[in-house]
């Protein structure tokens, strides 16, 4: 075992010892980061002793949130991060498949549910992080492959959500918020069973496909500046709808939204748990409302991982490459015999589907549908996501989404509320009393401005993203 590799070791095992003894001591948590970072950084460090250290740090980490619950989870606990560096760091890194593999379930379906039982803003975190994935997957198809530009993007959202909240929100008693939604009971069914949710991602599925193309046949044939005003004109065409469409019949109920909208039953995971003993973890039997924490985690890790693996797939087929082919050159596109017309169809149908798909399972989570849930904003949001985390690179979206919900989510605001706090205790630091700070600033206020400056960052200094596409980044390289 070389220098390097005794390194990695020795600052690991301080930092497990320290954080076993003094869990609540953040010290002991970064120096866990800081031996992750040495384990991916240093030069020599045997592939045995990177994949070993990886999985010590994960159950380290794990261990550490588990008894240090703070109540502001990723802003102030480094430990967070730590897990989620020991997740890309493992991915990015030459160790063998298995590993990875080991530690992204360990991580996704052991060590993020445990924690979460503790304090469940981390399973809300995460399906976040699912949901705009999963957007943003769906949207760098259409921007990153194709290279479409589409500001409109949260109108297949709001129809995927739309499409359920409009058929599962009536009341058995036979009071309905959407006159629509009188259609279910045309289905040999019980009142309105939760459990058509299932059914109907599968409708949004297609309902959102259909709207794509509905959209992109008169759009596609403009491109550049062009494109993106007329689906911006389009996305919002969509959201008035929605906010309209209450009379002379009451489909979306207008602006005031629809509620409650159904939930699954999640009786077979509670026999499930039990079966586990998750309750001896938990410390008491899960009540409703964390029994739906895990269900839309789990449900939104498949559905993720359906995407990816669809993604994947299509960016090897012939259908990636023409978009690829598109996305450099039209005429040359044109010339080798690819429809264009088509093929931009079929780009916008596969992004809208994925959006569509997890606009169904966003309504059952919040039970909620309102049309100012799709506005413009969402649809730039999407856009950044797919910007910061690389054009075309699976992995950059899914890194990207995750970057913007962390901040939009957790650390402006409670940045924002740290702030706050001193102010109010009047705290001195270097000489500065915080009582003096001016109540205008609290970064939460200013989430569009920190976006805006992120991607003039990222232009300037990397403009292939944090995750670049193989191809983008070789033609960068090459200028």
């Amino acid at each position: 075992m070389n220098t390097n590799a005794l390194v990695v070791v020795l600052v690991a095992a301080i930092g497990g010892a320290w954080s076993l003894l003094a869990p609540d001591n953040a010290l002991a948590s970064l120096l866990l980061l800081v031996a992750t970072g040495l384990a991916v950084t240093l030069r020599g460090v045997p592939r045995a002793v990177q994949s070993l250290t990886f999985v010590a740090l994960t159950f380290l980490f794990t261990l550490v949130l588990r008894r240090e619950p703070a109540l502001n989870l990723v802003f102030f606990n480094p430990a967070f991060y730590g897990l989620l560096a020991v997740l890309l760091s493992s991915l990015l890194q030459p160790i063998p498949r298995w590993i990875k593999l080991l530690l992204s379930v360990s991580i996704l379906f052991v060590s993020v549910p445990l924690v979460g039982f503790s304090n469940p803003f981390l399973f809300e975190l995460g399906i976040q992080v699912g949901i705009f994935a999963a957007l943003a997957l769906g949207l760098n198809v259409v921007v990153g492959l194709a290279g479409l530009l589409d500001l409109g993007f949260a109108a297949f959202f709001a129809i995927g959500a739309y499409t359920w909240g409009i058929f599962g929100s009536g009341d058995p008693d036979g009071k309905y918020q959407s006159q629509a939604s009188k259609f279910i009971h045309w289905f040999p069914v019980s009142g309105l069973d939760g459990n058509l949710l299932y059914l109907f991602i599968g409708i949004a599925i297609i309902t959102a496909a259909i709207t794509g193309v509905l959209i992109g046949l008169p759009a596609l044939r403009l491109r550049g500046d062009y494109l993106a005003i007329v689906t911006l004109g389009l996305g919002e065409v969509v959201r008035v709808l929605a906010n309209n469409l209450d009379h002379p019949l009451n489909i979306t109920n207008g602006p005031q939204g629809i509620t409650p909208v159904h939930r699954p039953s999640v009786d077979w995971l509670n026999s499930f748990t039990n079966f586990l003993g998750v309750e001896k973890v938990y410390g008491r039997p899960l009540d409703a409302a964390m029994t739906y924490n895990l269900f839309f985690y789990l449900l939104v890790l498949v559905v993720i991982g359906i995407v990816i693996i669809v993604n994947v797939r299509l960016s090897n087929s012939r259908f990636g490459r023409a978009w690829v082919a598109i996305r450099e050159d039209e005429v040359a596109a044109k010339t080798m015999g690819i429809p264009l017309l088509w093929t931009k169809l079929l780009a916008f149908a596969t992004g809208a589907a994925f959006s569509g798909t997890m606009g169904a399972v966003y309504a059952a989570k919040q039970t909620f549908v309102n049309p100012e849930s799709f506005t413009l904003v969402q649809s730039i949001f999407f856009l950044a996501m797919v910007i910061l985390g690389g054009m075309g690179s699976i992995g950059g979206a899914v890194v990207g989404a995750a970057a913007v919900t962390l901040l939009n989510l957790d650390i402006l605001k409670n940045l924002s509320d740290y702030l706050n706090d001193m102010r109010q205790a009047g705290v001195t630091f270097l000489g500065y009393n915080f009582a003096n700070l001016p109540s205008q600033l609290e970064p939460a206020k200013y989430e569009r401005l920190v976006f805006g400056l992120i991607l003039i960052l990222m232009m300037i200094f990397r403009p292939e993203g944090l995750i670049p596409e193989k191809r983008h980044r070789l033609e960068l390289e090459k200028e």
